[in-house]
């Protein structure tokens, strides 16, 4: 079977990115990872890419209009022969045209369950509600923030004595298991008509 080339897009740590690559050197994984790529050109992740022969791509954003910036990652990732594209800590927003040219292809992990808290600070915002429950979310990328099709979701308690930064460690569990098989399924279903 011939795996299927995925391009990541990080910001920051790119621990999920992490999860996505240690997943894809697994016998049974139906992808490979082609290429990262960063808008922060010191993004600690790019490190780890590096280190496990990945070719990256990295370059600030600043200055630049989105449009204009989302054509050079766009540029990138087509260059790298990539067919799908995972967000993993990416935190930009992305341009109609860009989004419109992966639409089907691309996928987020965002730290709720979505519809729930769609943007920043979800942890501290399902604390400050009194929820019972959180996790988080894979979901196919569309123009508006955190809004896709939903792929799959994990749960995790909220616990007594729970503040931001632990239940965000919990999640964070869950989100290095939850994106790296909803990934594969994604693929494994096959490609959308063009």
């Amino acid at each position: 079977m011939t795996r299927a080339r995925v391009g990541i897009l990080i910001s920051g740590r790119g621990s999920n990115m992490a999860s996505l690559v240690e997943a894809s050197h697994l016998p049974d994984s139906p992808y490979d990872v082609a290429l990262v790529v960063s808008n922060v050109p010191d993004a600690p992740g790019l490190a780890f890419a590096a280190a496990n022969g990945i070719p990256t791509f990295a370059v600030s954003h600043k200055g630049m209009k989105r449009a204009e910036f989302d054509a050079l990652v766009d540029g990138a990732l087509r260059d790298a022969g990539v067919d799908y594209v995972a967000l993993a800590g990416y935190m930009r927003l992305l341009s109609p045209g860009f989004v419109a040219g992966w639409a089907g292809r691309m996928v987020n992990i965002h730290p709720s369950l979505l519809p729930l808290y769609k943007g920043l600070d979800t942890h501290q915002r399902a604390l400050d509600a009194g929820d019972a429950r959180h996790g988080c979310s894979v979901h196919l990328v569309t123009e508006e923030l955190d809004d896709g099709p939903i792929l799959a979701q994990a749960e995790v308690p909220i616990l007594d004595g729970d503040d931001a930064d632990a239940l965000a460690t919990r999640v964070l569990l869950e989100e290095h298991k939850l994106y790296p098989a909803a990934l594969a399924a994604l693929i494994r279903s096959g490609p959308p008509a063009r």
